[in-house]
């Protein structure tokens, strides 16, 4: 069965990634190299609190919440957040919070690009907004200690990094 999981999340993986890298039109794309040391900047308008993604355009909390939720509760716990002062933030979706993980540090704790500016990233399952195509009682996530992309049933308890900017939810803003 996992062999089956493995091999859908591959394909849905490829067909989202290769997607997103198609984009051309002026905006950040995923396509850009990963280990650009330049890559986050700290954003003093937040407080220091958040981090500007220069590949992808999207802010990220600087320090994530150390304390897991089930999936509804961590949709809520984003949309009531205020970092550095400012609403507005949403759980990423399955892109983007994949975007953060990097291919090239396999095993790395957590599986983050090096010299991140990011703080108290768990090495585990980190939701995203993205249900899960087979069963909508399943949602996306990313397991930080391996940069393995999974699902999980939405009652279950894992961590939340909320970001602005983005699609959105199925695409929408």
């Amino acid at each position: 069965m996992r062999s089956l999981y493995s091999s859908l999340i591959a394909m849905v993986a490829f067909v989202v990634f290769a997607s997103m890298a198609a984009a051309a039109d002026g905006h950040p794309a995923w396509d850009k190299q990963i280990n650009n040391p330049g890559r986050f900047k700290k954003l003093g308008q937040f407080g220091n609190a958040a981090v500007f993604d220069k590949e992808t355009g999207l802010v990220w909390e600087q320090s994530p919440d150390t304390n897991t939720r089930n999936w509804v509760s961590a949709l809520t716990h984003c949309y009531q957040r205020l970092v550095g002062g400012r609403k507005g933030w949403r759980l990423p979706t399955i892109e983007e919070l994949a975007s953060l993980v990097d291919p090239n540090n396999p095993g790395g704790d957590p599986d983050l690009p090096p010299g991140h500016p990011f703080a108290n990233v768990q090495s585990s399952f980190y939701w995203s907004a993205t249900t899960f195509a087979v069963s909508s009682s399943n949602a996306w996530g990313v397991y930080f200690v391996d940069g393995f992309v999974g699902d999980s049933g939405k009652g279950f308890d894992g961590f939340v990094w909320c970001v602005r900017g983005g699609q959105g939810i199925d695409g929408v803003q």
